[in-house]
């Protein structure tokens, strides 16, 4: 069985994802094998919040050169999660501002 760090990688930090912190919305990097109630659950037990909703979007990798030699980076899974209003927010983002 996964754990909550197995799941959940890495947090992403961009312009467009911090403007989302406004509406209750956290941006992630996940696991590629995992599912949206998986990383429901991974949020909720890391950061002690309550999750709305999950949208996840599987991106794949970039074409990227060196020289004459050329090849894609890895592809990777992204969650953007949404909390519900009665839910705080979580305290690692909130230094980002």
């Amino acid at each position: 069985m996964k754990t909550a760090h197995d799941i959940i990688l890495k947090p992403i930090i961009t312009e467009a994802s911090m403007q989302g912190i406004a509406n209750k919305k956290y941006t992630f990097k996940v696991a590629k094998d995992a599912n949206k109630i998986e990383i429901a659950k991974a949020v909720a037990e890391l950061f002690g919040v309550k999750v709305a909703k999950v949208n996840t979007i599987n991106v794949n990798g970039k074409y990227r050169r060196q020289g004459m030699n050329g090849g894609y980076t890895a592809d990777w899974k992204k969650a953007v999660v949404t909390l519900t209003e009665d839910s705080k927010t979580i305290e690692f983002f909130d230094s980002m501002m």
